[in-house]
């Protein structure tokens, strides 16, 4: 493990751009603000060094009186994706770190084991970007745009080949339907280049950055895990946050 944690960094981007929630990152859940949940999850999960990456200085300042590590990010990035990869150069420009888990900063009940979860494929396998997929079991899910799908042939025991993400009820026919969940880990060289490349026409079409790498001939491979983590997006959000971690 301790050869592991100098090989992957572990990168949480956080704003305070959200409308429906503001100042999300620091909302308060039981006397700690959210990203410092986000964080605590990061360290449980004990798999590489944590760090928020942040245009915020309140953020930032929060982050380090907990005795965590923020580095700041420009405020005119995209994507979270372009977001850690400023931060990877900074934190890391001699290359030592091999791989980059993006963990998005509103997770706060993420399960950490979720997080080591999402290294798997790139340890044991040929892909460029690994992520994670739960089976959809809501009937209501599968007709949802807000639902990101995964279309993906199996290749091992829990193990998807991502062929195509969208926001359709797809594929058709009978057979399970899996809901992609946003966290990544990448090969450093993938990170690198997806970064470099410009938005795909899927991607643009959908509204989903994954694709920009299928379109460039990446390869994704899925985790598939039992259940969704909780996005905080909104107050009834939070709420259900705060219940979930309650002491």
């Amino acid at each position: 493990m301790a050869q592991l944690s100098k090989e992957t960094l572990v990168l949480i981007p956080a704003r305070m751009a959200s409308t429906r929630l503001p100042d999300k990152p620091l909302a308060d859940i039981h006397g700690r603000p959210l990203i410092l949940h986000v964080l605590d999850r990061a360290r449980e999960a004990a798999i590489g060094r944590p760090v928020v990456c942040t245009d915020s200085e309140a953020i930032a300042a929060a982050v380090r009186a907990d005795g965590g590590e923020a580095v700041m990010t420009s405020a005119d990035h995209p994507s979270g994706s372009d977001r850690i990869h400023e931060a990877l150069r900074t934190l890391d420009p001699a290359g030592a770190a091999r791989f980059v888990i993006n963990v998005q900063g509103d997770l706060p009940t993420l399960d950490p084991t979720l997080i080591r979860a999402s290294l798997a494929p790139l340890e044991d396998g040929p892909a460029d970007i690994a992520t994670l997929v739960t089976e959809i079991t809501d009937e209501a899910e599968k007709t949802n745009p807000n639902v990101v799908k995964a279309v993906a042939t199996p290749i091992g025991e829990n193990r998807l080949r991502a062929l195509y993400f969208t926001r359709a009820t797809a594929p058709a026919g009978d057979g399970p339907l899996y809901h992609h969940i946003g966290l990544y880990a990448y090969r450093r060289a993938a990170l690198e280049r997806f970064v470099s490349l410009p938005p795909s026409p899927l991607e643009q079409r959908e509204r989903l950055e994954q694709l920009r790498a299928l379109e460039n001939g990446m390869r994704i491979d899925c985790v598939i895990v039992d259940t969704p983590p909780l996005g905080v997006d909104t107050p009834a959000d939070l709420e259900t946050a705060r219940r979930l971690l309650a002491r």
